[in-house]
């Protein structure tokens, strides 16, 4: 079975059907590529077959046995499956979650002393982690405003060694200018850090736009079933090995049993998100026309802020989206998200499954402000969607009742 290439022309489809399937993993010596999925290596003890193999055993890289906390084939294969899928990567770490990957990446690139930029609409568990585990080692966090390179060149200085950017942002869906923030840290020495699990590595190939290491919760699209918890990292062949050391220093490892089902959820990830995609862009487009909606936050949709950036750098969408009410109260939000009858109640999105939540990003913004500029005061409280592979005429369906649910509680204007 042939290798994806970053230099062929193989398309995302294929890459995701083919990559991590190596003969020697899917097979034995004497029939390698017998079967379709790499089996479940379930190892904590690896063995030699002698001391001279012991005292001989290879370099710290995938492949090679050693010990169960540096992998076996499962894990190999799916972390060799998220380079081939990420351009310009050399390789890909694996942590037991998107925020394990993210502190494990901020601990390899920060020391005491250092200062860390992050966007300020980053995901809420990153905001805590600058706030908590970086003060404890005694790295400054500063925040600035996602959408102004002028906010994030007046935030840095001498002692800053990294950005975290995520963009789109999870919760409000702005679009960073990456190429531009990723080329103007490079010019002073930081390491441009991307959160891109919104639109994974098939919509948006973070190396390739001049991010040095791109994070992923593969909670989300890569699972897809919302049965099990992973993160990654990866990056070119400096920072790979950095972060796999210190990965390595600091114990984490994932179960094979869950990188299985990783590999499953991957082979059909292009087509779910392609899915989802089409259904969040029809069900945005008619949020975006009712009359109890004040803005719809979705950077596929036309008109939407930071739509100009991700039609020129993404390939792909996502089914994340959110949406702000025209007036109301918080009572009258929890009543529309109680009155859905298929979206769950759940932090997390890329499931199959759709979801709702409350947003309400102002308390958390530090170097920008919320609502936007051009909303009224009044429009505060947002509802970000998830959605997953139902029926769009469905989901839709049911969204206008509860907005009629929302329209009767009598207290908004």
């Amino acid at each position: 079975m042939s290798k994806p290439s970053d230099n062929d022309n193989t398309g995302a489809a294929t890459r995701t059907v083919l990559a991590g399937r190596r003969a020697e993993w899917t097979g034995t010596p004497d029939h390698p590529g017998a079967v379709v999925n790499p089996a479940v290596w379930r190892a904590s003890t690896h063995l030699y077959p002698d001391m001279a193999a012991l005292r001989a055993h290879p370099a710290n890289r995938d492949g090679n046995f050693y010990y169960g906390r540096r992998g076996g084939p499962t894990q190999w294969a799916l972390a060799e499956a998220l380079t081939e899928l990420e351009p310009g990567a050399a390789g890909t770490v694996l942590y037991p979650s998107g925020v394990a990957a993210i502190a494990g990446v901020l601990l390899t690139v920060l020391r005491p002393g250092d200062v860390l930029l992050m966007t300020d609409n980053a995901y809420e568990p990153s905001r805590v982690m600058g706030r908590g585990l970086l003060k404890d080692f005694g790295i400054e966090t500063r925040w600035f405003d996602p959408t102004s390179m002028a906010s994030f060149e007046a935030t840095c200085c001498d002692r800053t060694k990294a950005v975290l950017l995520e963009s789109p942002g999870s919760l409000t869906m702005e679009v960073q200018d990456v190429p531009a923030l990723a080329a103007a840290a490079k010019a002073r020495g930081i390491v441009s850090i991307l959160d891109n699990t919104w639109a994974s590595s098939l919509g948006f190939a973070a190396l390739k736009h001049g991010a040095d290491i791109s994070v992923m919760s593969l909670t989300k699209h890569v699972s897809g079933h919302s049965d099990c918890m992973m993160g990654s990292a990866s990056a070119g062949e400096d920072w790979y090995r950095k972060l796999r050391l210190r990965a390595q220093g600091l114990g984490n490892v994932v179960s094979p049993d869950d990188a299985s089902l990783m590999l499953r959820g991957l082979r059909t990830m292009k087509l779910r998100l392609e899915a989802e995609t089409a259904s969040a862009l029809a069900i945005a487009q008619w949020v975006e026309h009712r009359p109890e909606v004040a803005r719809v936050l979705s950077p596929m949709l036309p008109g939407s802020p930071g739509h100009v950036l991700w039609a020129r750098d993404f390939t792909g969408g996502c089914g994340l989206f959110s949406f702000v009410l025209k007036g109301g109260t918080s009572a009258a939000r929890d009543a529309l998200i109680d009155a859905l009858d298929l979206f769950g109640i759940g932090f997390s999105w890329g499931g199959f499954e759709s979801l709702a939540t409350p947003v309400d990003p102002a308390a958390i913004r530090t170097a920008s402000t919320w609502p936007m500029t051009d909303m009224e005061p009044s429009d505060t409280f947002g509802i970000r969607l998830s959605i997953g592979l139902e029926d769009t005429a469905n989901l839709i369906a049911d969204l206008e009742q509860a907005l009629a649910v929302w329209a009767a509680h009598g207290d908004h204007a």
